[in-house]
């Protein structure tokens, strides 16, 4: 499927296009491709190494083998599949839903053909008050798919706890071994240890897997494949991109010139990279983005130990709804931002522009067209303008949104990432700094013990109470 290939469009990023002070000249692109070149050596010796797993995800048919048992066992007696998860968990299931599924999926029979997705990522009260109020006679046709390595992730355990006893309270003491799958650790955990004592159903999240570089294993898949996803050909297109940015020649290597241009940027004042897909099926992919590259990138201490507080932040925009709310700032504000523009070339469907009313014959120019064509020439318009004031441009095509160029989306970003963090010379794998936000939660909701050594979860409950306690002198 060569002709369904996404591009990398990177033009618009250099000295020729928008002058060597805001652009990449042919002599920095050439000092990146010598910089970048070994990495991408050194890249693929890890992954046969069985040090980036992720990588392999693609050519995991017993996974997929799996996840497909499971789909045919459960999808009949299925009309609504909800996840509970957050962060790498959440993100990769609704990136794929939005980008492969329709719009009214969720609400219109007709353009449905498996069951619905509400996938919680969150703790809002009323939200998943509202949700279960509705879904309280539908419980024997719903799925709860419970996603968490450890399963001691607090969201996902409360929203699990809730769960567990409203199926309890509703169904009896065979509701949640009838009602819940559990993708967590292989052999160890706290949902593990749950799931073996309720005798739940079970998918393995592989060892090595991070949960931002999971949405190509049973985490995303099973959601993908339970509402209908061709999951065959989203990593058809992982594997067609993995051979793409194995390629040890620079400049035919995607993601080491994406990895390669954000690096460069970074370093020459813009530290903003904004994600502009004009494409709703794509707008979550951005999300999911967001998360990769901010948990993936931003580190206070680098490779060697030294303090370097590094990272570019990700910023999630949708065209054209913000042309009009942020291309204001992006043209006249601080020129500190990398745009990567997402572009369809072919929309699966598609509404042609009615005539123009009698009293408004200045809108003619509009009658008869598609509005794909002014969906992509806004993006064009978009662009130039941005252009015009110096801030560089990439772009990502899309010959059109299907399994396949979403599966060569998400590898190509994954690699883009892997390959950044080599240049940034950062541990791209791990997330240190949320480890305190989590201690600190448990803290607060009575967590009896030691988080570390000699510290227990009661003093710096009382030491975070001090703190954030409101000072009534402050506020007005």
């Amino acid at each position: 499927m060569a002709q369904s290939q996404i591009k990398l469009y990177y033009k618009n990023a250099t000295a020729d296009v928008i002058g060597h002070e805001h652009g990449i000249t042919n002599s920095q692109l050439k000092a990146l491709a010598e910089k970048t070149l070994p990495l991408i050596s050194q890249l693929n010796k890890e992954r046969k190494a069985g040090e980036t797993a992720y990588r392999d995800l693609p050519y995991n048919v017993k996974t997929v083998q799996k996840v497909k048992e499971l789909t045919a066992e459960l999808k009949d007696r299925c009309e609504n599949l909800v996840v509970l998860g957050i962060g790498g968990s959440a993100l990769g299931n609704i990136a794929l839903q939005t980008a492969l599924n329709p719009y009214m999926y969720n609400l219109d029979d007709a353009q449905r053909r498996a069951p619905r997705l509400f996938v919680f990522d969150n703790i809002d009260p009323p939200q998943l008050s509202s949700f279960l109020d509705w879904l309280s006679n539908k419980l024997d046709k719903t799925i709860f798919n419970v996603i968490s390595k450890s399963g001691r992730t607090t969201e996902t355990a409360a929203q699990f706890m809730v769960i567990r006893k409203l199926l309890s309270d509703k169904l009896g003491p065979d509701g949640c071994k009838n009602q819940v799958v559990a993708t967590t650790d292989p052999k160890q955990g706290v949902l593990r240890k749950i799931a073996a004592d309720a005798s739940l159903r079970c998918l393995e999240i592989p060892p090595g897997i991070g949960g931002r570089f999971s949405v190509l294993s049973t985490v995303g898949l099973f959601s993908a494949a339970m509402c209908g996803i061709n999951i065959d050909l989203l990593l058809e297109g992982a594997c067609d991109m993995d051979k793409r940015v194995s390629n040890e020649d620079f400049l035919k290597n995607p993601a080491a010139i994406n990895a390669a241009i954000n690096y460069h940027f970074y370093n020459h004042g813009k530290k903003i990279s904004v994600m502009f897909p004009y494409s709703f099926h794509l707008k979550d992919l951005a999300d999911w983005f967001r998360q990769l590259w901010a948990e993936s990138l931003g580190k206070a201490k680098d490779l060697t130990g030294n303090e370097v507080h590094i990272g570019p932040t990700p910023v999630k925009a949708l065209g054209t709804t913000d042309q009009h709310s942020q291309v204001q700032l992006y043209r006249e504000g601080p020129n500190d931002k990398l745009f990567t523009f997402l572009q369809v070339k072919n929309f699966k469907k598609d509404l042609k522009i009615g005539p123009a009313s009698a009293c408004a014959s200045e809108l003619g120019f509009l009658a008869g067209k598609k509005l794909s064509e002014l969906f992509n020439r806004e993006k064009q318009a978009t662009e130039f303008a941005l252009l015009q004031d110096k801030r560089p441009c990439l772009t990502i095509i899309f010959p059109e949104v299907n399994a396949y160029t979403v599966g060569q989306f998400i590898y190509l970003f994954e690699v883009t990432t892997s390959i950044a963090g080599e240049l940034f010379n950062v541990n791209t794998y791990n997330q240190p700094a949320v480890e305190l936000v989590k201690v600190a939660t448990s803290a607060l909701m009575g967590k009896s013990g030691y988080y570390k050594r000699k510290k227990t979860y009661k003093s710096l409950a009382n030491k975070i109470r001090s703190l954030t306690k409101i000072d009534r002198k402050f506020l007005v």
